[in-house]
């Protein structure tokens, strides 16, 4: 039985602590504490038909936090699991182009560290957010089909969830690898009650957040948002954050809204997910089929940060390293906020952030 959680309106977005790397800069007279762990970023490249671009390396891309230039640290294409990137070196000493280690490479070269870096980031877990809103009432065992039939089609994945919203959460499948699991939970859903997708999507995210390795979050929207208390300005900054796309499916009902679509393409655009506008029930199944597509095509680059004394905002470009490069194009997250848990400690006042393997 799906259990229902009712949203509070306070709602923190902290994300949870995770160990890494340990900075400390003094404030006055506290301290401030940075955990700071590897981030991970999902690149899809096109060409100027939208078609994906396949083989590239690790020294094609060029990865910027801030304006400070970031060293690549595991790299993989599509679905294989992530690889250790390394520097060759010259026979002058000289650090030459980064090489990707492979599974024949001598034991030193994959080392348990290595092995651990592939498990975070090998393989994917979606989360489905089914609309069963009032908008929902036509079209309802369509939009079930569409789904119903990605799930079975998502082959790759480690694990799925499935959640459906009205005015609620409803969490009818919590992750699994049992994808007759997720189906009857699709099927058992009914419709009814008004729409809070951007509470109920921010709820998703936080339950993705916790979940390491890769994250995707699958929205099927049939209208716009009437209930919500939280802002999508919140929503499309913790998926940023915690680097998980958001691809989101809608009907022509939100299409009507000018406002809602604006914000569908803005959030989407900003995690490096997609928006899709379906006029009938095969287009929705053809938008399905795009982010299955997109998801085995996209590049996974991590890297760990360099040191950096901003704790607001971090803005992030990726760039194509080379003149033959320079035309295809790049979707990926502009940033991230590192958030802070605040505590006093006698005199002192500590602040952890915690950039997680994302």
């Amino acid at each position: 039985m799906a259990t229902k959680y009712l949203l509070a309106v306070g709602l923190f977005l902290i994300l949870p602590s995770n160990s890494g790397t340990r900075m400390v800069a003094q404030e006055g007279e506290g301290h401030i504490h940075v955990v700071v762990d590897m981030v991970q970023l999902n690149v899809a490249v096109t060409d100027k038909k939208g078609n994906y671009v396949t083989g590239l390396r690790p020294q094609d891309f060029a990865v910027v936090e801030d304006g400070i230039a970031e060293k690549v640290a595991t790299f993989a294409e599509g679905n294989e699991p992530a690889r250790r990137v390394t520097a060759l070196t010259s026979d002058d000493g000289k650090s030459g182009s980064p090489a990707v280690d492979t599974p024949n490479d001598s034991a030193q070269s994959v080392s348990a560290d290595t092995q651990s870096l592939s498990s975070l980031v090998a393989g994917a877990n979606v989360f489905l957010l089914f609309d069963t809103s009032n908008y929902m009432y036509r079209g309802f065992v369509f939009a079930q089909d569409a789904i119903s039939d990605f799930v079975r089609s998502l082959q790759t994945a480690d694990r799925i969830a499935f959640y459906s919203y009205s005015r609620d959460l409803s969490r009818g499948s919590t992750l699994t690898s049992d994808r007759s699991q997720v189906l009857r939970a699709v099927r058992t859903t009914v419709a009814g009650d008004d729409a809070a997708l951007y509470n109920t999507l921010l709820l998703t995210l936080k339950d993705a957040a916790r979940i390491p390795g890769r994250r995707v979050v699958v929205v099927f929207s049939n209208g716009p948002d009437n209930t919500s208390v939280v802002p999508p300005e919140d929503v499309a900054e913790l998926a940023q954050s915690a680097g998980i796309p958001i691809y989101m499916i809608s009907t022509q009902l939100a299409k009507l809204e000018p406002v809602s679509t604006a914000v569908f393409e803005r959030m989407t655009a900003a995690t490096g997910g997609k928006a899709y506008f379906a006029k009938s029930w095969r287009d929705e199944k053809r938008a399905f089929a795009s982010i299955r597509d997109d998801l085995g095509h996209l590049y996974s680059l991590s890297y760990y940060p360099q040191a950096n004394p901003n704790r607001g905002w971090r803005a992030i470009t990726v760039k194509l390293v080379g003149e033959r490069l320079k035309q295809y194009h790049i979707r990926t997250r502009n940033g991230y906020r590192p958030q802070p848990t605040r505590f006093s400690a006698g005199t002192a006042t500590t602040a952890q952030s915690d950039l997680r393997p994302q």
